[in-house]
């Protein structure tokens, strides 16, 4: 008797368990036709103020009018980069935490640190890219040299003389120019601070002689005439700097073609979801008062499909991991 309850009790229970598995897809469809219907989360890897926060501010404006929910930005700064990123891809991939990837988070930090707590190939979903900023390498107005040219000479005359400052040790503007140099034959002294604002502050005194950083930061110092800029980062030239040639007009078209910000989900987000969200950014991309804003901070378009980006982070990896054999930068 006791032999036939226990039988009767397992079989009740794996019929539970079948009639469960079998509820399970329709859920998830229910989720994703309904999706979203709570808010969704934006992850910014880096402090308030800077150029990701400010696309990532003004993309999740629109988007949020797009999705009739809001899209909040959370910033979680820390570790070039690291920390936000991370936390992205250990979210649930439902949807509802999704973040900003740049050239940082999936590109140089995977080249450069050997132990990041995250894969940023297999931990993610890249939604769509979104905007791309110029980067501008810039000298203190008491340098002399006018042109890129001109500065190339002083440093091969002067090897080691002249010094650059980067947001850290490992950094996107240390690897950049650690790339320049390398291109350049040139040998300037790394001067590493613990973020871009000090770095900029340093580099107005005169404490130390250039640096790169994202056009908007530094776009309001060299009209002043504090600082003087010789190359952009960037797919063409600024036009906010007409006059300024890019890396691969003056002959080093291995820079690449500068940073980017893009969108990503944790790895096994449903398609359905990764599709509307990149839908949503697009349709927000094309809205004129965002496309208004963009150009104010001299940004691109780059809205493309989860595929191309996918492609653009492989490509962005590849070549810092090449600058980082190079230079012999690795980082634990």
């Amino acid at each position: 008797m006791a032999m036939h309850r226990l039988r009767r009790t397992v079989l009740s229970s794996i019929a539970a368990c079948m009639a469960t598995a079998a509820l399970a897809p329709a859920f998830a469809a229910d989720a994703v036709a309904d999706y979203p219907s709570r808010p969704i989360r934006l992850v910014v890897p880096f402090g308030a103020g800077g150029s990701t926060d400010m696309v990532a501010r003004l993309l999740a404006e629109k988007m949020s009018t797009v999705l009739g929910k809001s899209v909040v930005v959370d910033n979680k700064g820390g570790a070039g980069g690291s920390i936000g990123a991370s936390e992205v891809a250990k979210a649930a991939a439902d949807g509802y935490t999704i973040g900003m990837a740049t050239v940082s988070t999936h590109g140089s930090n995977p080249a450069i640190f050997r132990k990041l707590p995250y894969d940023a190939i297999k931990d993610f979903a890249p939604i769509t890219n979104v905007m791309a900023v110029p980067s501008v390498f810039v000298v203190n107005a008491s340098v002399p040299a006018k042109t890129m040219k001109e500065f190339i000479a002083l440093a091969k005359a002067n090897p080691g003389k002249y010094s650059f400052a980067s947001p850290g040790t490992g950094s996107l503007g240390h690897a950049n120019i650690e790339n320049f140099m390398n291109l350049a034959g040139i040998d300037l002294l790394h001067i590493p601070y613990k973020g871009a604002g000090q770095a900029i502050t340093d580099a107005l005194g005169g404490q130390v002689n250039a640096m790169t950083d994202n056009l908007p930061s530094t776009l309001p110092h060299i009209k002043n005439g504090q600082l003087r800029p010789l190359a952009v980062l960037a797919f063409k030239r600024a036009e906010v700097l007409p006059d300024v040639p890019t890396y691969t007009e003056l002959g080093f078209p291995q820079m690449g073609d500068g940073g980017w910000f893009g969108l990503v989900a944790p790895a096994g987000t449903p398609k359905p979801i990764i599709d509307k969200l990149n839908a949503a950014a697009h349709k927000a991309m094309a809205m004129p008062d965002y496309l208004e804003k963009q150009k104010s901070i001299s940004g691109e378009s780059m809205g493309n499909t989860p595929e191309q980006f996918a492609k653009q982070i492989k490509t962005a990896i590849d070549r810092y991991t090449a600058v980082a054999k190079r230079a012999n930068i690795k980082l634990d």
